[in-house]
């Protein structure tokens, strides 16, 4: 299949990664097992994997030792879910983790209603339908609220005060992605009007379809691009660099992987943090506690990176300031 899955990814993820294959593999059956899934590549998310054991090794979970944690790393191919997650149904896994990503979240809870599912999501979770509120989810979801929609502007403005001279603004959606571009595309024309900014929306769901976007952003003379939040985009970081240098296109971007692969900037909330928490309350369901009543977690800490060498590339002249803003800037 074209996601990775554990087994595939193991020696990539390292840390529990270290046990011997033929041993945990003895012992998997004895363990519980969570279902991780997540929309990204598993080469642009061993931060976020190792963020995410950490949670559970301080709620006293360890992979290959008490606990199994399988890992589907979809890379974008969100036709996979439905199958994926009746997999994890039918095997009736401890816990399904869905950290970071709108329609794995989704999927899960459209495939049961039994099995716990913690969440890492961008949209209200109350108007996603996977909790009946924030306080008392009342269900068998909880999880972590990381603000996707409130950040959007922010970063827009961000990329404005980088390229000040910017008037079109290309903004790129993934229709696959229903609920993250709809959030893009209701925030970001009234965002950019706000601050007398044109935007011209494009979509892309293939690689070809991203070339295809950098071929009508160029023709149409866009002054920048602004990417939507959407794993199968961070999984083509190096293609976005790529063509983003060779058009001369200053581009914002989500996270930031993005930023470290050569994209110019990146805001959003800390995703590793995120996935850490969502590690926790994973731990905290296996230990025994109940979806129903572990309140919603809102994301508070906030990343903002430029990469310093692709701003100087690009001709950019970046103020003091705006460098003394940032969390990390990348020379």
């Amino acid at each position: 299949m074209a996601y990775v899955t554990r087994r595939q990814s193991i020696t990539l993820l390292g840390g529990a990664a270290a046990w011997p294959l033929a041993a945990r593999a003895e012992q998997a059956g004895a363990l519980p097992v969570i279902g991780f899934v997540n929309a990204r590549a598993s080469d642009s998310s061993v931060r976020l994997a190792d963020a995410f054991r950490r949670g559970l090794i301080e709620t006293g979970y360890v992979d290959g030792r008490n606990v199994a944690v399988e890992y589907h790393w979809l890379a974008g191919k969100y036709d996979h879910l439905p199958s994926i997650m009746a997999d994890l149904v039918r095997r009736r896994v401890a816990v399904i983790a869905t950290p970071g990503s709108n329609p794995a979240s989704l999927a899960a809870k459209a495939a049961t209603t039994t099995i716990p599912i913690v969440f890492g999501v961008g949209e209200d979770p109350v108007k996603l339908g996977l909790v009946h509120s924030l306080a008392r989810p009342g269900g068998n979801a909880t999880g972590i609220n990381f603000f996707l929609s409130e950040v959007l502007a922010k970063r827009l403005g961000l990329l404005h005060e980088l390229v000040p001279k910017a008037v079109r603004i290309a903004v790129l959606v993934n229709p696959a992605n229903a609920s993250t571009a709809e959030a893009t595309l209701r925030e970001i024309p009234e965002a950019a009007r706000a601050i007398g900014l044109q935007t011209q929306i494009l979509n892309a769901t293939t690689s070809r379809e991203i070339e295809a976007a950098f071929t009508t952003l160029v023709r149409d003379r866009a002054d920048a691009l602004f990417i939507a939040p959407d794993g199968f985009f961070v999984s083509r970081r190096v293609q976005f660099a790529t063509l983003a240098a060779r058009h001369g296109i200053p581009a914002a971007h989500t996270v930031r992987e993005e930023v470290e692969a050569g994209g110019l900037m990146s805001y959003a909330t800390d995703n590793a943090d995120m996935f850490h928490r969502v590690g926790v309350y994973t731990g905290q369901v296996l230990k025994g506690a109940k979806p129903a009543d572990l309140p919603v977690v809102q994301s508070t800490k906030f990343e903002f990176v430029i990469n310093l060498q692709t701003a100087r590339a690009l001709g950019l002249d970046v103020s003091p300031s705006l460098l003394a803003s940032a969390d990390e800037v990348i020379e």
